[in-house]
């Protein structure tokens, strides 16, 4: 079941790798929430600098001056361990430090205030949840607690448990961790994905199918453009670039840029000034170029989707409408191969690709808070998970799902039985993922085959996995709930990041009042320099009085431009006594 939802109203969440997105139902609709800078999806990087903690645009706008404790990808990294092949692969490609914590659980490194700091992903992931949740909070103009987040479908349940702990550490009552191609669904077939097969009839939304991967998205087609250009900058002057994390973020930049173009042009240039050593850099990348880099990336989208036809066991020829999200499926080879195969079909774009999960997530909120409308109220996901595979709950069954099966002693006289819990779909438990293990004990001694080991697995709306045994002659049972192997975080350390990222909040606040006493300073100095400059004020204006107040102004200027920190009181002070010089003269003035 899901969490209880909290008094106020509810947001969804799409917690994306690169760009995130909040939306809440108001007015019998879905409000997609723009962030401070008036943009509807949000960069997913926080930035870590000798004043402050920046989250969001500012964070990805300083990031090639400061690549190093700048974060990105941290979804890449949660509920995984350090040594995972995935995460080593990454690690190469980012200009942040990753190392092996605890429990090989991954651990970012940055320098923060001139000191070092360690974060795990969920600490990243939960600025950025609560970065989104001020946003909504802005809009809304009232507190929010409760929301529903989303994953990608093939999201372990490690990974979905690790999601929220995030959401608990940004204090945030997560109501449900929701599949990414079911909120995008359920966003479709209101108003009328990973991959999936969607069945909607009478207000059910049924995933019939999911497929997925965790390296088929905008960055990994970014990378391919780095690699390319890092090679094209060594061909012309015969330096190598790949260890200089500067110029590899500046370079990304500008590759990102082109990808985006290149979606709606069949050219462009990548121009990036002194990006190396003082060497300017101009290539030129065509869309054709540009195909060629990700082709296999590409074609394996498509084994996605035809993976999801084989699972639900449909023919191509019955699918109805092709629904696109993802701001990736912009790009025009991907929708080209995958009209292809379905034959030629039309494509439907009714929504937006970028804010659809967002849409669905908030959809949901509102269901589970009871805010929503009457549709809304009888919407019913039945949401599947790919990764929960074992003898009991095969891939693509629906959730929440309760399945049992019956077990029984391996050796006679046997009393306990060991049961491990694993997830994947390899046959052998040694290439699976071990989630945890419990013992059943105090079963009667009997001959082997004898003892009736009743077993059920409890999976609920938010994927998390609840295992639980009983011996059917004496009632004896035991039970487990896969929380706390080593890649998911304690209670301990979860209360440690809840106590922190208040801490944060505070500085946040702090910083927040300083940057506005700042600008009203600033403003003031301005515009009294302006005030005297003006042609028409400036003859009326005595020359003693004009030069007393472009030497305070000078003074007030000069010492902003000094100064690194400085506290709420000093700049109030300084703008006091600015306006007690200015502003009699210019009163005088009869303005």
């Amino acid at each position: 079941m899901a969490d209880k939802c909290e008094e106020g109203p509810a947001i969804g969440i799409d917690l994306g790798t690169t760009y995130s997105c909040v939306g809440v139902w108001q007015t019998d609709r879905v409000e997609i929430i723009v962030n401070g800078q008036g943009n509807r999806t949000t960069p997913s990087y926080v930035a870590f600098t000798d004043n402050e903690r920046l989250v969001g645009d500012a964070a990805k706008n300083q990031i090639a001056r400061n690549p190093i404790n700048s974060i990105f990808d941290a979804k890449r990294l949660i509920g995984r361990r350090f040594s995972d092949p995935w995460v080593q692969r990454d690690i190469n490609l980012w200009p942040f430090k990753v190392i092996g914590g605890l429990g090989d659980k991954p651990k970012i490194v940055v320098t923060y205030k001139g000191e070092k700091k360690q974060f795990v992903a969920e600490e990243i992931s939960s600025m950025v949840l609560s970065k989104l949740g001020e946003f909504a909070e802005a809009y809304l103009g009232t507190a929010v607690k409760s929301a529903v987040v989303t994953v990608p479908a093939n999201f372990n349940n490690t990974q979905r448990k690790a999601t929220k702990d995030a959401g608990r550490i940004a204090g945030l009552n997560v109501l449900q961790i929701l599949n990414e191609p079911t909120a995008a669904a359920i966003a479709y077939g209101l108003e009328r994905v990973d991959v999936s097969l969607l069945n909607t009839k009478d207000d059910i939304f049924e995933v019939n199918a999911v497929a997925g991967g965790t390296h088929l998205g905008g960055e990994d087609f970014d990378n391919r453009m780095v690699k390319h250009f890092v090679d094209v900058f060594k061909r012309q002057h015969k330096k190598d670039i790949s260890g200089n994390a500067k110029a590899l973020r500046r370079l990304r930049t500008a590759c990102e840029r082109a990808k985006r173009i290149l979606s709606f042009e069949i050219e462009t240039t990548i121009d990036v000034d002194c990006l190396y050593e003082g060497i300017d850099f101009c290539a030129t990348i065509t869309r054709a170029k540009f195909e060629e880099l990700n082709m296999d990336l590409f074609r394996s989208s498509i084994h996605l989707v035809e993976k999801c036809l084989t699972d639900a066991k449909f023919d191509k020829r019955c699918i109805q409408d092709v629904v696109l999200t993802g701001g990736s499926s912009r790009i025009p080879k991907i929708q080209q191969l995958l009209q292809a195969f379905f034959d030629g079909k039309e494509l439907s774009k009714s929504i937006n690709p970028d804010e659809a999960v967002a849409y669905g997530a908030a959809v949901q909120a509102a269901k589970l808070s009871g805010l929503g409308n009457e549709r809304v109220r009888d919407i019913v996901p039945l949401d599947v998970r790919e990764s929960d595979m074992s003898v009991v709950i095969p891939r693509n069954t629906a959730i929440p799902t309760k399945m049992k099966e019956f077990y029984t002693t391996a050796a006679d006289n046997q009393t306990v039985v060991s049961i491990s819990v694993y997830e994947g779909e390899r046959a052998r438990t040694l290439d699976n993922n071990w989630l945890g293990k419990f013992e059943l004990q105090g079963i009667p001694a009997a001959p082997r085959g004898v003892a009736k080991l009743k077993v059920c697995f409890d999976i609920d709306a938010n994927g998390i996995l609840n295992v639980s045994a009983k011996e059917k002659t004496t009632g004896t049972s035991c039970k487990i709930t896969i929380t706390n192997h080593k890649a998911r975080l304690s209670s301990e350390e979860i209360n440690r990041m809840v106590r922190e990222a208040e801490i944060f909040k505070a500085e946040d606040d702090e910083h927040r009042e300083r940057a506005k006493a700042k600008a009203a300073l600033e403003n003031f100095a301005y515009s009294m320099r302006n005030t005297v400059n003006d042609k028409e004020i400036c003859p009326k204006l005595a020359p003693a009085h004009k030069k007393k107040i472009d030497a305070a102004v000078v003074r007030v200027i000069k010492w902003l431009d000094g100064i690194q920190l400085a506290e709420v009181v000093e700049f109030e002070e300084k703008l006091l006594g600015l306006k007690l010089i200015c502003n009699p003269l210019i009163w005088a003035l009869n303005i």
